[in-house]
């Protein structure tokens, strides 16, 4: 069995090569070789190729990859553009473990019909993500970055204590949270800890199990009346898209925290520089964007009471040994015959089975 280890500059080669050298050490059968390709990301941003999403590379050094000789049969990636082209010209494949929380990257349909699993790493960075927007959140509230960026440039913010420009705590603030997922779980734990007050608005979640965290499931609406801070923790889909929109926007009490570490599609941006300069928004802080990288006539550029971030709230080192190591997971039970515990097409293995 020849593996194609198709990292990038964050889960790197090596990474994968070792993790799924661990995993199938002992393993019945030929022992596995490797072929590795490094795609540029995140030195180039991620694109979008033939059809699918935040993608790094082309179908031509990846297909060059999979048709080496012999073939590859099972490829390890974080961002290769799995795309019709690609599923086409590699008879051989049969299985694709993408090391991220979602296989966007990849053509599901084509893949379905070539008949090769796909399988995905859920909550790999969700102990990163959550951090990082707890660290919003708290940069926001108390204005950590303007107070840094001020002192760096030879101002000292003493009026920063006078009562009218003090922070706010999040012990005693109710926060809201729209999606309620790995990430937004361990969000919620945190913040309780802080001494916050958490409601949740998400249509999947299990009431008995928000009650047992000890945070409140209400719909969205109410949620944003009464969250002082709001944090996105949903997923984008269609259903998703601009769900914080306009009139929802509106929805929020003056002076709120808004915090955006989930992806940038979940929120209409057109509204947001008025908001905040008008100081109906108290503060946003952003770690995706709905165009990424922003652009240099970017309307958010100068509004006041800003936080921006370049899409990191998952960037540990933790992460990216968390993603090699779920998706070897799923290779090794892919390769011992197992149902995949992440599928995203578990039709093909199912139809394999029978």
């Amino acid at each position: 069995m020849r593996i194609l280890a198709a990292g990038d500059h964050f889960v790197r080669p090596e990474l994968i090569r070792t993790a799924l050298s661990q995993e199938l050490a002992g393993a019945g059968g030929d022992r596995p070789e490797f072929t590795e390709l490094t795609l540029p990301w995140p030195h180039e941003p991620f694109h979008s190729v033939g059809g699918v999403h935040e993608a790094s590379g082309t179908e031509e050094e990846l297909i060059g990859a999979l048709t080496g000789s012999p073939g590859v049969s099972v490829c390890v990636t974080q961002m290769a553009p799995f795309t019709e082209r690609v599923f086409a010209a590699a008879p051989e494949l049969r299985l694709v473990a993408v090391s991220r929380g979602g296989p966007v990257n990849v053509d599901l349909a084509a893949a379905t019909r070539h008949g090769v699993a796909i399988s995905f790493a859920p909550g790999r960075n969700a102990p990163a993500a959550a951090e990082f927007a707890i660290g919003l959140m708290l940069t926001a509230m108390r204005r950590i970055s303007a107070a840094d960026a001020d002192l760096r440039h030879g101002t000292w913010r003493g009026d920063l204590y006078a009562y009218e420009e003090g922070g706010v705590e999040l012990d005693g603030a109710t926060v809201g949270l729209v999606g309620y997922g790995a990430i937004g779980r361990i969000v919620a734990r945190v913040l309780l800890a802080f001494g916050a007050r958490v409601l949740v608005a998400d249509p999947y979640a299990d009431p008995a199990g928000a009650a047992a965290d000890g945070v409140e499931l209400v719909e969205l609406d109410a949620l944003l009346r009464r969250s002082s801070v709001v944090s996105l923790h949903a997923r984008l889909t269609e259903e998703t898209r601009q769900l914080i929109d306009a009139r929802r926007l509106g929805l929020l009490p003056p002076g709120a925290v808004l915090v955006n570490s989930a992806r940038g599609g979940l929120l209409d941006h057109g509204p947001l520089p008025e908001l905040l300069r008008s100081g109906r928004l108290g503060a946003l802080a952003l770690d995706v964007y709905d165009v990424e990288p922003v652009p240099a006539d970017w309307p958010l550029r100068d509004a006041p009471n800003l936080i921006t971030t370049p899409h990191l709230a998952g960037a540990t080192r933790q992460t990216a040994h968390r993603a090699a190591a779920i998706t070897a997971a799923e290779v090794g039970r892919f390769t011992r015959g197992e149902a995949l515990v992440h599928p995203a097409n578990p039709e093909v293995f199912a139809a394999g089975r029978s």
